[in-house]
């Protein structure tokens, strides 16, 4: 095909990153191709002492406005989007005196560095919103056939490379490459600049009528949730609060699939709490959760709520992790550990452990406020959900006593504690917590009544005199007889069941403490 044998004779370079700029540059004029360049670029290549074509001497044309227009011009854009196999579009040219340009190589504006500084101004971000350079490697990568692009220095040693051993083309198979890159950048970048603008701009709209999510791709991960499938790990620009997008790890093989969305799950746990706390997690459900004054206390309690569940699973810790806790860890096989930090000798005793996954988290020890902002999503065949994220907290001022019998400090302190922990349970979700430490949790049932059973036998004894909590309403009063048989001493749920009369009515005669939230805490 003739398109296959287009040669580069000119190319327009016009960026924002001079990184490798002057070789890049030099490696096309000795190649005999022709550089059009602007401003700031100009300057470099002229620097580098390559001969270049200034902008305004092919548009006869000067920049202007601040360097806002400098590229929007037809001898531009016309020399980008001529169809070299049509007579008509190099006809078109000819008589309007335009060159082809068959390579074109821009970096847009910095916009992501720039919304990444502390107290950047609106007017700083919106003059870092490029628009001649999107429209010119969109133009080329529309016109792949005959024109390459070039979008980051990362390429400039291939694209070399190729250009020398083909005598200064480059194959369509690289041209259609670099145009699938281009387009994958320009709507990346505009999603940066929407999610940036909807912020500022939109105010109570929470969901608006287009979405685009802008993600870039942190890494593979060796397959998917089964071997079977393939799987990676995309993170969204601008992470500021504490999460797994922003941990850094420090030791161990690399992250799977599953043991992302597990710490995922371990972390948000974690960060219902501000006293030193502990969280285990097994596929993607806590099995142990505990608060204390000292976090090796905590991790202790963590872990004896369902130590055979705990193999195998996921340690999340929002305290320095001390050698007593590290030697606690170290003690079973477990897949992860998460802290905001770690003791040297505590970190030399995890690193001991060849497999095991050290991530730090730097803030989880931090009382954020978290980005109300941010938003929940589950992929369906077809489509998208999407949801705000249940950031909820059970105040006491919405806490409603519905029972006749009272409940204790100590108990209304164990209640709150195992509705947060509830809230990151798979519906149907039952905890059952003694002294700010879970002792039994039924994860994942399709019957409230089967998860009751289950927390109960996970407890093993433990379930006399601990607090039960439920993310959703008791649908019959046979969770509360249960309760009440095996020495539950109170219990929290959000209420709401046309039989709330019924379940009250049970919680009276056992002589139950029942609290209502009003808030469901389903986890799907």
């Amino acid at each position: 095909m003739s398109e296959m044998k287009t040669k580069v004779k000119r190319a327009l370079v016009s960026v924002s990153d001079k990184t490798g700029l002057a070789e890049f540059a030099k490696g096309l004029h000795e190649l005999g191709i022709e550089i059009i360049s602007t401003g700031g670029t100009a300057a470099a290549v002229k620097k580098a002492g390559v001969p270049v074509t200034l902008i305004e001497e092919i548009t006869q044309f000067p920049e202007m406005l601040s360097g806002r227009v400098k590229t929007l011009h037809p001898k531009i854009h016309a020399g980008i989007l001529a169809r070299r196999n049509l007579k008509g579009d190099m006809a078109a040219l000819e008589s309007q005196g335009i060159k082809p340009i068959d390579l074109v190589v821009v970096n847009l504006y910095p916009f992501a560095e720039t919304i990444s500084k502390e107290n950047v101004s609106l007017d700083d971000a919106v003059e870092n919103i490029d628009i001649g350079g999107p429209s010119m490697l969109r133009a080329a990568a529309k016109n792949y056939k005959f024109v390459g692009i070039v979008t980051s220095p990362a390429q400039y040693s291939a694209v070399l490379d190729e250009l020398n051993k083909n005598n200064g083309s480059l194959s369509l198979e690289t041209r259609k490459t670099l145009a699938q890159k281009t387009f994958e950048l320009t709507a990346y970048y505009d999603s940066l600049v929407n999610d940036y603008l909807h912020a500022q701009f939109a105010g109570q709209e929470i969901f608006p009528d287009k979405i685009s999510l802008g993600f870039e791709k942190v890494m593979g991960t060796r397959y998917g949730e089964n071997p079977h499938q393939k799987g990676a790990f995309y993170r969204k620009h601008l992470v500021r609060e504490p999460c797994i997008s922003s941990a850094e790890q420090l030791h161990g093989k690399e992250l799977s699939y599953n043991n992302i969305h597990d710490a995922n799950g371990a972390v948000e746990c974690l960060k219902e709490f501000q006293n030193p706390a502990a969280v285990v997690v097994k596929h993607a459900n806590p099995c142990g959760c505990a608060v204390s004054s000292g976090i090796a206390d905590a991790f202790e309690k963590a872990l004896e709520c369902d130590p055979k569940s705990a193999f195998g699973g996921i340690i999340a810790l929002n305290r320095e992790c001390n050698l007593k806790t590290a030697k606690k860890i170290t003690s079973f096989f477990n897949e992860i550990v998460i802290a905001p930090s770690y003791a040297t000798d505590a970190l030399a005793e995890l690193k001991g452990r060849k497999n095991l996954r050290i991530l730090k988290i730097i803030g989880l020890d931090k009382k954020t406020a978290y980005a109300a902002a941010d938003f929940d999503a589950k992929k369906v065949v077809g489509g998208l959900l999407v949801q705000e994220r249940d950031l909820s907290v059970e105040k006491d001022s919405g806490l409603k006593i519905v029972s006749k019998t009272k409940p204790s400090k100590q108990q209304l302190d164990d209640l709150k504690f195992a509705i947060k922990v509830a809230k990151h349970v798979k519906s149907n979700a039952i905890v059952l917590a003694k002294n700010r430490a879970t002792v039994g949790i039924g994860a994942g049932q399709m019957s409230r009544i089967d998860a009751t059973e289950l927390a109960v036998k996970k407890a093993a004894g433990r379930e006399k005199d601990a607090v039960l909590a439920s993310d959703a309403f008791f649908p019959f009063r046979d969770n509360v007889d249960i309760a009440a048989k095996v020495g539950i001493s109170a219990i929290i749920q959000p209420g709401g069941s046309i039989k709330d009369r019924e379940v009250i009515a049970a919680a009276d005669e056992h002589k139950l403490p029942l609290v209502f939230t009003g808030i469901r805490h389903f986890r799907h």
